[in-house]
């Protein structure tokens, strides 16, 4: 059986984790299509070095002194880097000691597939593994790391050295690809989503009326600011659940909130688990995403699977996801006055909301199914093993 491995920050801790749970997705996916597959990654307070996750096996490596492990799972890994010297050693702990543990893994279990899951830090890490190893590797853009390209010191010469070293570069959206091979032009990235969970989210009867959906860490470019002020500037009087709340310093937008009139509106939960977080979306009449420059937005196409229609700016990955008119609404980026009345007529004609839930579910299941993520990556993997193989294009081969 051919063996794959993962290399990836962000990965599930314990069952029903939520962070990096598309990593697992993909692993089980690809192992159903005949591939053994064994994910490195980094440790974790309280996390076991070597663990099992729906089969899947987990290694876990230390980078650096305990108090100093807090790149990984947080979703701040760029800022810490970019804050401190000491985000800076662990980042070089973190790339070293990833490539040590591939090489040590190689050892005992020979590796045929590096899959590197975005460009920095894993895809580095992946390069040189993947060397040493004489394997193929195989680099995912996940849509932040698209972003560390300008922000990180010589990125561009890092990403394009990974590029190139790696015989497919995948992204999880058309857009990511657009912005990887501007960056690049010799870069022809393939399209290839990650797979959503298609039984856990589902239709559970009906909607609740006037219910709005956020769901995302709460930084700038999630958007929920631009919701906030569109809620104010709406006729009707909706109400709001907010997901992801405390993971970075929010205060500012629940006083927003409270500055608008709407903190009586607004419901704050913490991180949820999908099988928590299930029954919001079934339960919502518009999930909107007021994020801009996404890299996809998976939580779209868990919406869509639960027949909730989506309200989302034309902006980033997200518009693979939502078809104008067919699946939800787009919105100009940024306008707020637009998003509200966009908000205001979808609720308006409960027929139409009815409509788009339906053609999103077909949507996502037709293109973020499991059988269609793993026919996808078992062509890379099959062309990437074959040494006569130039690396694909597009995923036209």
């Amino acid at each position: 059986m051919t063996r794959v491995l993962f290399l990836a920050h962000a990965f599930p801790r314990y069952a029903d984790d939520p962070v990096g749970s598309f990593i697992l997705r993909l692993a089980v996916v690809v192992r159903s299509a005949g591939y053994d597959v064994t994910v490195l990654a980094p440790s974790a307070a309280g996390v076991p070095p070597v663990d099992t996750f729906e089969g899947i096996a987990v290694r876990r490596y230390r980078y650096a002194p305990n108090e100093w492990e807090t790149l990984a799972y947080t979703g701040t890994m760029s800022a810490q880097v970019g804050a401190s010297w000491k985000g800076k050693a662990a980042i070089a702990g973190m790339l070293t000691a990833s490539l040590r543990a591939a090489l040590s893994l190689n050892r005992e279990w020979p590796i045929d597939i590096v899959h590197a899951h975005w460009w920095f830090p894993g895809g580095l890490a992946g390069l040189a593994a993947a060397r040493v190893a004489g394997v193929p590797l195989v680099t995912t853009l996940h849509g932040s790391d698209i972003r560390l390209v300008s922000s990180v010191p010589g990125g561009r010469s890092m990403f394009r050295r990974v590029a190139a070293g790696s015989f497919a570069v995948t992204t999880v959206s058309s857009w990511l690809a657009a912005q990887a091979s501007e960056i690049n032009p010799s870069v022809k990235p393939i399209v290839a989503p990650m797979p959503v969970p298609t039984e856990l989210f589902h239709p559970a009867g009906e909607h609740i009326t006037d219910r709005l959906l956020f769901v995302g860490k709460l930084t700038e470019q999630k958007g929920l600011h631009r919701l906030l002020n569109a809620m104010k500037l709406m006729r009707r009087r909706v109400t709001l659940d907010v997901v992801g709340a405390g993971r970075v310093d929010d205060q500012h937008l629940k006083d927003l909130a409270a500055s608008l009139d709407l903190a009586h509106r607004v419901t704050w939960y913490p991180l949820l688990t999908q099988a928590e977080l299930a029954p919001l979306y079934a339960r919502a009449a518009v999930h909107v995403m007021p994020a801009i420059d996404e890299g996809l937005g998976l939580t779209a196409v868990e919406s869509l699977l639960s027949e909730t229609p989506v309200v989302a700016f034309e902006s980033g990955g997200v518009t693979d996801i939502v078809i104008d008119g067919e699946t939800g609404v787009l919105v100009p980026p940024g306008d707020v006055a637009g998003l509200a009345s966009a908000l205001d007529t979808l609720l308006d004609n409960p027929v139409h909301l009815t409509r788009l839930g339906r053609q999103g579910r077909a949507h996502a299941l037709g293109t973020f199914g499991t059988e269609a993520v793993a026919r996808q990556y078992s062509e890379i993997y099959r062309a990437a093993l074959n040494t006569e193989s130039p690396p694909l294009d597009n995923g036209k081969r």
